[in-house]
């Protein structure tokens, strides 16, 4: 990979190459072993949307390899106001050995790919959150679970969090269902990508349709930064698409639940749901660490 923009950015050896050097790196963390082969090397984090655990864990991933991260607000920069796009990837390429981009528009992070030369990390965008993603697949990948066949529930909005897994799954032969209210759905170019991609997905408006026979149930917000004014639509939208406990037992016993976080309490999710014996939430976000370091790793030609 040059950059890793999108899910599509990866084939079926990289996602399997990936989650093994992923497991090294986890591994080498929880044994105490420090490494630093990224030595000298510098990640600049550019962040129009703030995050917890984005930012954590590219920080703490540059440090536990020996490198460094640089934090950069859209106050800072003021990326396409106060500086061109084409500016800012063309400067810090002179400074960084990476970018991390957490952006409002897909098209800013294609932008800089475009105009730097060094990799640029899709760290969330309007139409994916690839990062995400491949934690969430390792997570269920080193419980020793079978990716093949599997079966996942996704309920509620179509967005960048489903358009990643959907691409994900294509590559990894889970199946996907995905419930979503009517006019919600995933954008019909990513639904068609994974498809070509030999991809399965089943879409329906009924959340009990898509959990039943589920192994692994998903679900994320419904109002997502900058869909505030949307919010009293929304809510009534969805209403019928919250995962609790009564959904739930329409999947087979055992189901895990997967949440990208953070979650709107009550909304989308209830308490009893994400903080029950079936939720694997926090396993995901830890993950979110040691992939992200396989990946900058990759873009960076560094291996252990």
């Amino acid at each position: 990979m040059m950059h890793f923009l999108s899910i599509q950015d990866l084939d079926r050896s990289n996602v399997g190459r990936l989650f093994k050097l992923t497991s090294e790196l986890k591994a080498r963390v929880k044994s105490r072993d420090r490494i630093t082969p990224l030595g000298g090397r510098t990640l600049a984090l550019i962040f129009e949307k703030p995050s917890l655990r984005t930012r954590v864990t590219f920080e703490v991933g540059m440090i536990q390899l020996g490198g460094a991260a640089v934090y950069l607000s859209a106050q800072e920069i003021g990326m396409g106001k106060r500086e061109s796009v084409p500016d800012v990837a063309r400067n810090l390429s002179r400074w960084v050995d990476g970018i991390a981009a957490r952006v409002f528009s897909h098209q800013t992070l294609v932008e800089l790919a475009q105009h730097a030369t060094v990799p640029v990390i899709n760290a969330l965008s309007d139409r994916e959150h690839p990062c995400q993603a491949m934690a969430d697949f390792f997570t269920l990948w080193e419980r020793g679970i079978e990716l093949r066949g599997l079966e996942m529930a996704w309920v509620g909005d179509g967005n960048n969090m489903c358009h990643s897994l959907l691409l994900l799954a294509a590559l990894t032969g889970v199946k996907m269902r995905v419930a979503c209210p009517p006019g919600f759905d995933p954008d019909p170019a990513v639904l068609q990508a994974s498809r070509d991609l030999g991809g399965h997905v089943r879409l329906t408006t009924e959340a009990k349709e898509a959990v039943e026979g589920a192994q692994v149930v998903y679900t994320d917000v419904w109002i997502s930064m900058g869909q505030e004014g949307e919010r009293e639509n929304r809510l009534e939208a969805f209403q019928r698409y919250q995962l609790n406990e009564t959904l739930l037992r329409f999947a087979p016993p055992g189901a895990l639940v997967m949440h990208c976080l953070p979650a709107h309490r009550g909304e989308e999710v209830t308490d009893a749901v994400l903080d029950g014996p079936q939720s694997i939430v926090l396993d995901q976000a830890e993950n979110r660490l040691h992939v992200q370091k396989g990946i900058v790793m990759d873009l960076l030609g560094v291996s252990l």
